[in-house]
């Protein structure tokens, strides 16, 4: 072969490589090294490339074309893998080659497969010449992870600069239906509609909706109030005529300009017919601009209505994407959301607590579900619920039905703030979710004694719970009080990891995921849930207190003696699937839509297809070490 042909493979060899990760940030030394040593081999269908039976791991192998499946051995040990597909750009067996031992697995091509592969010296001097190549060895799916975030805060940063910025149209801006009056309007029924749909100003427009004057709030003092106007007389009397207006198409740069030059805080949007569109505000140019988490806080903390928390439940969502765009981690992402959601929710009851009088009642506020693990995403409805002790010589069912009308109040103003009431009716308004502390211990000791499949569904939800508003040694006595009792029980534990493993990660055994009929993939139920399920089974066994997911698993695997790495693993692996969901829920679909956890699989880009498939082998591994301890 003469070396213009050798040069041409080795340069073929590069090209390929630099299409996946890590090959294609590795450094320009260790990557011509790299390419130089691999050799191609051809695997036939059916053929076995590695097994635990050949000994000690001598080849490093990078699948270049076909698919090569990876088969757990044996049924004693939690293996690297259990079964799942690896395809091109993909490589094995890191961890054997690693530690110079054996593979655990074995590795089949099922089609006719091309593998380059490196020896076992030039794997280990590779690791040495890259600290890119070392990462990738050693945290493996956390490298992945850097580099989709990188790619996802690069999509998310142009989806911010398109939404969120002063060149937005202002008929984007417009989301409600103009409200407006005739000229011959009496000005008490202007006034009454201003009051009617609570907004900051009236305009006044003929019978074709042409505007042709404006009041606002602050013309009232000034034009109405000291005066003493006459309010049966028509607003054409009282209205600013010629009102400042722009057209659809105009800017929110435009608009700004407008505003600042006339002095004025409503602007008019029409049509290109001159039509009234709506009413653009301070407010609205504000919001434009990046929210802070100061901001969005000041102004729930601030509130005297629902209307004011239903704007800064909008600003929740808006600054979400911000913080993506930052390149914010899924778990610091969803804190951040439960945080904000958590202090509008203390508002909302704050508020609510004026018109309820409890005092001398001591209770508290439950969050449950995702809500109770600090864990919600941008789509969720209503888990909650209220735990209490009756005053002594009180009527215990009078003190309940005061506490389920002031539940009654927060559960539909939350409702009204974009929190769907729950479908399962999993609400403080609830009577059976509104108990005494003594209550909810023998509600929940009867799902511990008698874990029938409702009992173990109820577990999944109310044992997920933490205390949002009011006395939180309630939350915390009745914490003490589970654990105790279902460590004591391991009987309803092992019940709970067999109802855990009924759902499978959706790997395949030859294509790369197993598919909902619709060619879409459950990221909550197939993905999420089943780290969330081990996870509050791992905690209510060695006795943590946390509701977190993420803190769950890292306190009960020091507890248990694993190995930081490993969890670290399975922690990066949850994450990405949570921030999938985000993604999707931000970008492509309604709130509480039907499909807002789905994902096509085929709508990722390799990266995120190769990270989805590690994620949810993550989620194998942990179901592994579920069957393995309670010999399921």
């Amino acid at each position: 072969m003469t070396a213009t042909a050798a040069e041409m493979l080795v340069g073929a060899s590069s090209d390929f490589l630099k299409r996946f990760s890590p090959f294609n940030r590795m450094e320009a030394d260790a990557l011509a090294f790299l390419a130089e040593r691999a050799v191609l081999v051809f695997h036939p269908k059916g053929s076995a490339i590695l097994t635990p039976e050949m000994g000690q791991a001598r080849n490093f192998h990078i699948v270049q074309r076909g698919k090569v499946q990876a088969r757990q051995v044996g049924a004693t040990t939690v293996t690297e893998y259990a079964s799942m597909t690896l395809g091109p750009g993909e490589c094995f067996p890191i961890g054997a080659i690693s530690a110079a031992r054996p593979s655990t697995n074995s590795y089949l091509a099922v089609e006719d497969s091309f593998c380059f592969q490196i020896g076992a010296e030039d794997f280990l001097q590779l690791m040495q010449m890259s600290p890119v190549f070392h990462l990738f060895c050693t945290q493996y799916i956390a490298s992945l992870l850097n580099q989709s975030r990188q790619q996802l805060q690069t999509t998310f940063t142009q989806r911010a600069a398109e939404q969120q910025t002063m060149t937005t149209p202002l008929g984007q801006l417009v989301k409600q239906t103009p409200i407006h009056v005739a000229p011959e309007t009496p000005t008490r029924g202007a006034l009454e509609k201003m009051a009617e749909h609570h907004i900051g100003c009236i305009v006044v427009a003929d019978q074709d909706s042409r505007p042709v004057g404006i009041l606002t709030q602050s013309d009232l003092l000034p034009r109405v109030v000291l005066p003493g106007f006459e309010l049966s007389r028509p607003i054409s009397e009282v209205m600013t005529a010629n009102p400042h207006q722009l057209p659809a198409s105009a800017s929110a740069y435009d608009a700004a300009l407008e505003m600042a030059t006339h002095g004025v805080r409503h602007l008019l949007v029409t049509d290109n017919e001159g039509k009234l569109k709506g009413v653009v505000s301070e407010r609205d140019l504000f919001s434009l601009q990046r929210i802070s988490l100061r901001q969005i806080r000041a102004g729930i903390d601030s509130a005297q209505d629902v209307e004011a928390l239903q704007r800064a439940s909008r600003d929740i969502r808006a600054l979400a994407l911000n913080l993506i765009a930052q390149g914010v981690g899924a778990e610091q992402l969803t804190q951040f959301i439960s945080a904000l959601n958590d202090a509008l929710t203390r508002r909302i009851i704050a508020l609510a607590l004026e018109r309820h009088d409890l005092y001398g009642i001591d209770h508290a506020w439950f969050a449950f579900g995702s809500e109770g693990r600090h864990e919600q995403t941008l789509s969720t409805d209503q888990d909650n619920g209220i735990i209490w002790q009756c005053p002594e010589l009180q009527d215990v069912e009078r003190i309940r039905q005061r506490l389920i009308a002031f539940a009654r109040e927060v559960n539909e103003s939350l409702a009204a703030c974009g929190f769907p009431l729950c479908k399962g009716n999993i609400m403080a308004s609830n009577p059976e979710l509104c108990l005494t502390l003594d209550e909810w211990k023998e509600r929940f000791g009867h799902w511990i004694r008698e874990p029938d499949p409702q009992a173990l569904l109820n577990a999944s939800i109310f044992f997920d719970f933490r205390v949002l508003h009011g006395n939180e040694r309630l939350g915390d006595q009745l914490r003490h009080w589970l654990n105790r009792n279902a460590r004591n029980t391991p009987a309803f534990l092992r019940m709970m990891a067999s109802n855990a493993l009924q759902v499978s990660p959706p790997l395949g055994r030859i294509r790369d995921f197993v598919l909902e009929d619709d060619g879409t993939i459950d990221l909550k139920t197939c993905g999420a849930r089943l780290f969330v399920d081990a996870a509050r089974i791992l905690a209510l066994r060695t006795g943590v207190d946390s509701s977190s997911t993420a803190q769950r698993l890292r306190q009960a695997a020091t507890r248990l003696g694993g190995q930081p790495e490993e969890v670290a693993a399975i922690l990066d692996g949850f994450h990405f699937i949570q921030l999938l969901r985000l993604r999707s829920q931000h970008l492509e679909t309604e709130h509480g839509a039907p499909g807002d956890n789905k994902i096509n699989p085929d709508s990722l880009n390799e990266l995120d297809r190769r990270i989805l498939k590690e994620a949810f082998r993550q989620a194998r591994k942990i179901q592994l070490r579920l069957k393995l301890d309670y010999q399921l």
